[in-house]
């Protein structure tokens, strides 16, 4: 099952923490548009409220928390109900897919890349955006997973755990960029992404499905 409790209850926490948290957003922002596409068809796996989604320009995604979508299509997005493990769009109609922050909350991480396989066009890109759990960051929310309405229940994954996903998937790790160095406290500007990972908390990986 889903894990969409907190996020059906919890709308109003949820928008907050992107008000409260300004510049790791818009941090978060600037390292998505660097390895984002320009155009093709492209879709929000995990859209949630379409916060991400409509700062970014992109118009279709998918979630299973009802309350969210009603949020998302507040924004103009196209959002329809759906997990990862079981996208509703059809096979390789898809130019670029995005995840931001929606990994640690499917309940199967391989069925979910398997899934992103399928919908994207051979040549497609896979945008996935996460928390490294090996980060500053990461480290604290695991400390304090109990403790958190949103990350209870969720699973996160280091840098070389998606990589791992991706390849077994058959695909190609294109770029990967990095944003969110310091605690979140120390974020009082936007960050400006940099190449790799390793030293920000916010990882950004491209790949590329291949044409085969």
């Amino acid at each position: 099952m889903a894990k969409t409790a907190p996020f059906d209850h919890y709308l109003d926490k949820y928008e907050q923490w992107f008000h409260n948290r300004h510049y790791v957003f818009m941090s978060e922002l600037e390292a998505i548009r660097m390895v984002l596409p320009s155009e093709g068809r492209g879709i929000e796996v995990g859209v949630g409220s379409g916060i991400f989604a409509a700062a970014l320009g992109i118009t279709e995604g998918c979630d299973p928390s009802v309350t969210m979508l009603a949020k998302a299509r507040e924004r103009g997005i196209n959002a329809v109900e759906g997990i990862a493990e079981n996208l509703p769009y059809m096979d390789e109609s898809i130019d670029f897919v995005l995840m931001v922050t929606t990994i640690c909350f499917v309940d199967d991480a391989q069925k979910s890349f398997e899934e992103i396989k399928r919908v994207l066009k051979p040549g497609g890109k896979a945008i996935v955006g996460f928390v490294d759990k090996n980060s500053p960051v990461g480290k604290t929310y695991l400390r304090h997973k109990e403790e958190s309405i949103f990350y209870k229940d969720a699973e996160f994954f280091s840098t070389e755990d998606i990589y791992h996903f991706l390849w077994y998937n058959n695909f190609k790790i294109d770029q990967t960029c990095q944003t969110v160095f310091g605690s979140l406290d120390e974020v009082n500007e936007i960050q400006q992404p940099e190449k790799g990972s390793g030293k920000g908390s916010f990882v950004v990986i491209r790949a590329i499905k291949a044409d085969f």
